[in-house]
């Protein structure tokens, strides 16, 4: 006797051997022995062979008229045999009654299983929905399949996926055709979907995939501020003291947003008042206002060559700047200084207007603002006095500074950058330099590092609550918890100096403010929105220094291929690690000998990978000169092991913070 049963969800077919009223051990065709219950059994046959009879009953299956088979279906519950014999008539073979059960089994959508051998048939309503949906199913499989040619045969991205192809690979849906279609040509094409997109033209290059991924992910609804904003009054600040100093800033001349200035005055006794005048958009940006939730949201402006995108809409950031010609509400810090031995008698913080006698541009002048000039008294520049004496004060505070760090301020070595004519990949690139230590450089740092060293213990004092930034045992961290900056040298060491660029600058701002003005500070030590704004600029600011560290690594690779240069200087830093002596990246080496911390080496240019930023490279020779490298090793790994992950920020002083060309400020 010949079965056909179900066993494990499958329908198979065997020889009865033997076999009790419940069960009987059946041989398959493969001559395997199982064991099989009775009430798996649904037909039973001499013949033909059990092979024979599967593969009949599977064929004759997909010839069932699906839409009659349904029609003949009772609605109730129904056994398998009996709507066999509906469509068959009475004299339905063992054949026939396999085929039907095969063909109701396999068809969910028209028939819903109740039990072993049983079905009932779907409302005519549901079905309708099903079908409908199957057809549409089947649609977009073939719109997927003509997507997945195009990509393949035709080395074309179809409209829909070229419109969405950044978004596909930061923000994928994985249900939609477009998704799927792309990463199946991508697995028969046995490359990375994004070297996909690139190479049929949907991302233009690498540049465009850089920066719109980035934009993408860390500012989802749009780089565009939203409309209908509240706008800014500069004249309801009008009732605020006017200053007797003459203030001046020292920026690049590419910088827009102008948030400090400076200011020497005489005094009597052989002494000189020195201010420091920050910009006040704490007076106008109310906690909770619709302005405040942007730049909360933003955090910080972001940099990159060629590329700014500021925390404050323009309106509110010229409303606040520190324009040449403007008077301006400011929060002062003046410190009394002894001319003979520099040392500071007294400081006093104030909320006040001051105006704005001159911008200097930093680009414009450093040339004529050296040591030697500076040391033979006469700089040919607006305010060379204030300068003058601004850097010997300058010198003062970074050598106090030095003796609490216990090892100098390094100094000398360029910081490079890129200028950039145009703004996207087919740019003209510039490189620039700035050197630590010059004369501007140096001393605005030390204003705004004496600054906010000096703001932060003020807060401490009167036990309002701040963010500083404190470094212990090499940590850098961002805290509500007043400490120590190591790196730098400062007891206290709190952002407060960059009100239109960093968010937690304001916070520390209109802490200060609430408590010139005494009323209550808008945040407590334990204040729950200020660990909030701690943890989401932490995530921020480390993703846009990430962003502008990639960006100054792809732009240098750029320059090396638009001046054509084949062979590079660079400086070992640690093992195969080394920096590329005259541009901001650092480079791995794989092979590089064992050679000493500060050995130059010339080194051979193989190929530049824009995508993965990698430029592949090899020893040419070891030179006969060797330069100490000042750059934090951590820093430098950090960057070179990990282009897509995040850098510590920098702390060297002159760079912590600093725009680039906004002459180093801290």
């Amino acid at each position: 006797m010949n079965l056909f049963f179900e066993e494990d969800g499958a329908f198979k077919v065997g020889t009865e051997m033997s076999g009790t009223d419940s069960a009987c051990q059946v041989e398959l065709p493969t001559g395997k022995r199982i064991k099989v219950k009775r009430s798996h059994i649904f037909v039973t046959y001499n013949s033909p062979s059990p092979a024979e009879f599967l593969a009949r009953a599977q064929q004759e299956a997909e010839e069932i008229d699906l839409e009659i088979l349904w029609e003949f279906a009772p609605d109730d519950e129904f056994d398998f045999k009996t709507i066999a014999a509906e469509y068959f008539g009475d004299s339905v073979t063992p054949i026939q009654q396999a085929t039907t059960i095969l063909r109701l089994h396999s068809n969910p959508v028209y028939f819903y299983r109740k039990g072993r051998g049983k079905y009932r048939k779907a409302p005519a309503e549901t079905l309708k929905l099903a079908l409908a949906a199957i057809e549409r199913k089947k649609k977009l499989e073939e719109q997927k399949d003509s997507y997945v040619q195009m990509l393949i045969e035709e080395h074309k991205a179809p409209a829909e996926i070229a419109n969405k192809a950044i978004e596909l690979l930061v923000r994928p849906d994985k249900n939609s055709i477009e998704w799927k279609a792309l990463n199946e040509a991508s697995d028969k094409l046995s490359c990375m979907p994004l070297r996909l997109l690139l190479d049929v033209g949907a991302i233009p290059n690498a540049w465009r995939w850089h920066v719109e991924s980035f934009f993408m992910i860390n500012f989802p609804k749009g780089k565009n501020f939203p409309e209908n904003l509240s706008q800014p009054h500069r004249e309801a600040h009008d009732e605020l003291p006017l200053s007797d100093a003459v203030a001046f800033s020292i920026d690049d001349s590419e910088t827009t947003e102008i948030d400090d200035a400076l200011s020497v005055t005489p005094l009597e006794d052989g002494k000189t008042r020195v201010g420091i005048h920050i910009s006040a958009p704490g007076l106008g940006i109310q906690p909770g206002s619709d302005i405040d939730l942007v730049a909360r949201e933003r955090m910080s402006t972001v940099y990159a060559p060629g590329l700014k995108t500021t925390m404050l809409p323009k309106e509110w950031v010229a409303a606040f700047s520190l324009d040449e010609g403007l008077i301006c509400p400011v929060v002062s810090l003046y410190a009394v200084v002894d001319n003979e031995t520099l040392a500071v008698l007294s400081t006093d913080t104030r909320l006040e207007r001051i105006k704005i006698e001159k911008n200097l541009r930093y680009d414009l002048i450093a040339d004529k603002v050296t040591e030697e000039a500076i040391q033979e008294g006469n700089l040919p520049v607006p305010y060379g006095p204030e300068l003058i004496w601004l850097w010997k004060f300058a010198k003062k505070l970074l050598k106090g500074r030095e003796e609490v760090r216990g090892r100098p301020e390094p100094v000398g070595r360029i910081d490079w950058y890129f200028s950039l004519k145009g703004e996207d990949e087919n740019a003209e690139i510039e490189l620039k330099g700035r050197r630590r230590g010059d004369p501007l450089d140096l001393l605005v740092a030390e204003m705004m590092i004496f600054a906010n060293s000096t703001w932060g213990g003020w807060l401490e004092e009167r036990d309002v609550a701040g963010i500083y930034r404190s470094q212990r045992m090499g940590r850098v961290k961002m805290t509500s918890v007043p400490g120590p900056h190591d790196g730098i040298g400062v007891p206290y060491y709190a952002w407060s100096t960059s009100p239109l660029r960093r968010y937690v600058d304001m916070v520390n701002q209109r802490q200060i403010i609430a408590t010139l003005k005494g009323e209550k500070a808008p945040y407590r030590n334990n204040d729950s929105e200020l660990f909030s704004i701690i943890s989401t600029f932490d995530s921020n600011y480390s993703a846009f220094n990430d962003f502008q560290s990639r960006m100054d690594r792809y732009w240098s690779m750029r320059w090396i291929e638009q001046e054509g240069i084949n062979e590079l200087k660079a400086t070992v830093v640690k093992g195969d690690l080394v920096r590329i002596e005259g541009l901001p990246m650092a480079q791995r080496v794989p092979g590089l000998p064992e050679l000493p911390r500060g050995q130059s080496v010339l080194m051979k240019v193989l190929n530049l990978d824009y995508l993965s930023l990698v430029m592949e490279c090899s020893l040419i020779k070891v030179l006969n000169e060797s330069h100490e490298e000042d750059l934090e090793e951590e820093e430098i790994e950090a960057e070179v092991e990990a282009p897509e992950a995040v850098p510590p920020p920098q702390e060297a002083p002159q760079a912590e913070g600093a725009e680039p060309g906004n002459a180093g400020q801290a």
